[in-house]
């Protein structure tokens, strides 16, 4: 068959990976002139590695990318360092990126609340039940099982800060899934993410699946015949495909194809997500003298933003020529005032703050910024969400949609999008007549 895929992220990547594989012809249509989706990164001519442009990383339980990362035979470029995440109280930091940590906090006080916290984590690690706990919200659940001051401390500041408005809507489920999967060990690649997505590029090329860079997609139609054109935004001709896979944003699908049956254009349309604003600045001295790398920030402390992550407390800054990597970013609907605010306005406002994390900061310490918008970051799962899940398979025969809203309970993360991108790739191969 010829199919083609909308989108050259990990999940479209992968799924050209297993269908070219397969023996099928694959091509690639990628509105940027890069691979990588959100993933992707950005590279000083004096570093070595790449930067990503949204922060990422892996863990050690993140078992699609790193199974994939084996199959291309690379899994010794990717590290597994230890970096130290913290929680702001009373205006000091505690380490906080373990349960053992986290009962050592103050903030949670003493007996009752430290003994609840310490059997809700432990009985969230071991259930596997995801979808009786989808039936409530998260401030709910939290409220009544970890105890009202655990959750004002601990729970509540993460689920205002990842979904704003939203907060008290978010299902149980979602807090299983991110408790459930991560590890105290980040994982990154060799050189960086960038330079994953590149060599995983070229290995596509070389299997002989057709990569176009550039190419946005205007419109997806179903011909007579049962065939699906794929007209581009360059002057590419209409491409012609037995099959086609997108693995954007359900807004964008419904605006690509209007043809979709109208219960299912709801669907795509009803689904919540939050936007992120990420700012990147290479710093002249290092920031936390402490060697910290994630600072966790409630929304109440007063910084202008959700996280504060030092890269170069996670890889070496010889990596970057001696340069400090800093990301300070939030996650906000598309109608916050910083997707309008210029570059420098946003540096103007993000870096009086950093003061807050060493008093010798100043802003001639700012080398360069970088500044990256997304309205498409963090999808929304709202009480029995499941139910919500656009299918794999459209209604439109030979039509598949895979993107991180689908990949529920789990969060968005590389990791599931390798995951939905195979997951896809074997629906969209004819089952093999048995011998």
């Amino acid at each position: 068959m010829r199919i083609g895929i909308i989108g050259a992220g990990f999940g479209g990547m992968a799924a050209a990976y297993d269908l070219r594989r397969a023996g099928h012809d694959v091509g690639i249509l990628e509105s940027a002139d890069y691979v990588g989706g959100l993933a992707s990164g950005f590279k000083e001519p004096h570093w070595d590695w790449s930067v990503e442009k949204f922060y990422h990383h892996w863990f050690q339980s993140d078992k699609w990318m790193l199974g994939l990362i084996r199959e291309l035979g690379w899994q010794d470029k990717v590290y597994f360092p230890r970096p130290y995440t913290v929680l702001l109280h009373n205006g000091k930091w505690y380490p906080f990126d373990s349960i053992a940590k986290a009962l050592l906090f103050p903030g949670l006080g003493f007996g009752a609340d430290k003994v609840r916290f310490g059997f809700v984590g432990l009985f969230l690690r071991l259930t596997n039940n995801w979808k009786a706990l989808e039936r409530f919200t998260a401030d709910e659940w939290m409220t009544r099982w970890a105890g009202h001051r655990v959750y004002e401390k601990m729970w509540k500041p993460l689920l205002i800060g990842k979904f704003g408005p939203y907060f008290q809507d978010v299902n149980m489920a979602w807090m299983w899934a991110r408790l459930k999967a991560r590890t105290t060990r980040l994982g990154t690649f060799e050189g960086g993410f960038q330079n994953f997505a590149d060599m995983f590029a070229q290995r596509l090329r070389e299997m002989g699946v057709d990569l176009h860079l550039g190419a946005g997609v205007k419109s997806i139609r179903r011909q007579a015949d049962g065939k699906l054109i794929i007209e581009t935004t360059d002057q590419s001709p209409t491409q012609t495909y037995d099959q086609v896979l997108v693995t954007t944003s359900p807004g964008l699908l419904a605006g690509l194809c209007p043809e979709l049956p109208e219960s299912y254009l709801k669907g795509l349309l009803e689904l919540k997500s939050m936007g992120a604003v990420v700012m990147v600045l290479s710093l002249k001295h290092q920031l936390s003298k402490q060697g910290y790398y994630w600072f966790n920030l409630p929304k109440d402390a007063g910084y202008p933003f959700l996280a504060l992550v030092e890269h170069t407390n996670f890889i070496p800054p010889e990596n970057f020529g001696g340069d400090r990597i800093v990301y300070a970013g939030d996650y906000l609907e598309a109608d916050h005032e910083y997707f309008s605010l210029s570059d420098e306005q946003l540096v103007e406002r993000f870096t009086p703050s950093f003061k807050r994390f060493n008093p010798a900061f100043e802003r001639d310490w700012v080398k360069k910024s970088w500044i990256f918008r997304t309205n498409y970051a963090q999808p929304v799962p709202l009480v029995n969400h499941s139910k919500n899940i656009p299918p794999i398979q459209t209604p439109i025969k030979g039509l598949y949609f895979a993107s991180m809203s689908q990949v529920y309970p789990w969060d968005r993360g590389t990791n599931f999008a390798v995951e939905i991108g195979r997951r896809a790739a074997a629906m969209m191969q004819p089952e093999q007549p048995s011998s």
